[in-house]
């Protein structure tokens, strides 16, 4: 489905319509035509899909009447951003899933009370990668002295996105869950974070990563994201 926006005609354009897809990037709008993608269901899409699935059914048939409610608050309170870069807002439902789906793929116990801050946690503005073709190792240093770091049940959540030519300038997908970092409370876990990469490096290539604050509450953060050159 697209979001359209009218002004003087059709201002901007996200979404696909029939045969044409429409977006925009840093140098404006565009249009391409559509393709259908594949699906290799493969074992992370598996694991992606079960997460999914299990908290559709644990919202309707474990949660209480109060829990439910309490989440739709959050998400009546809570504005976010669509592709058009309006302000808009979840439901509860939706706010319940995008958060508690990363904690159940960390082998975490899903968050089913309703937060009562009504604000998403703040992103990470010392947030920086670097990545070496030797080690495989993608070091991914952030502000250890945020408040998720220093209460359990907090967590940074960091994805990578596959390598691109050294000459890209922008990058949409895809993504993988790569590694997160677990805070606990009174001993906050130093910077940085070493991760693994999911997606083999080399030298020259530029990667693109991005990280989540997930609060204890079960409060997310908005998406914040880091380049880096690939070393040796």
């Amino acid at each position: 489905m697209a979001l359209v926006k009218f002004g003087g005609g059709v201002v901007q354009m996200s979404g696909s319509i029939a045969g044409d897809t429409f977006a925009r990037n840093r140098y404006g709008n565009y249009v391409r035509a559509r393709t259908k993608p594949t699906n290799p269901n493969t074992p992370l899409q598996q694991a992606a899909r079960s997460a999914l699935s299990s908290l559709t059914v644990r919202w309707s048939q474990v949660l209480t009447d109060a829990q439910r409610i309490a989440w739709n608050l959050y998400g009546s309170s809570v504005t976010m951003k669509n592709r058009l870069g309006e302000n808009t807002f979840l439901t509860g439902f939706n706010h319940y899933v995008r958060s508690n789906s990363i904690l159940v793929r960390l082998g975490e116990t899903p968050v089913d009370a309703g937060p009562v801050i009504y604000e998403l946690p703040e992103a990470d503005p010392l947030f920086a990668i670097t990545g070496s073709e030797a080690t495989q190792v993608i070091t991914c240093a952030y502000d250890d002295t945020l408040e998720w770091d220093n209460e359990t049940g907090g967590h940074l959540v960091v994805f990578q996105g596959s390598p691109q030519n050294a000459q890209r300038n922008f990058f949409g997908g895809p993504w993988r869950l790569m590694d997160s970092v677990a805070g606990v409370a009174g001993t906050p876990v130093a910077s940085p974070l070493l991760g693994a990469a999911v997606f083999a490096v080399a030298e020259t290539q530029r990667v693109w990563c991005y990280g989540r604050i997930l609060r204890a509450d079960g409060r997310m953060s908005a998406p914040f994201r880091s380049d880096c050159a690939i070393g040796a």
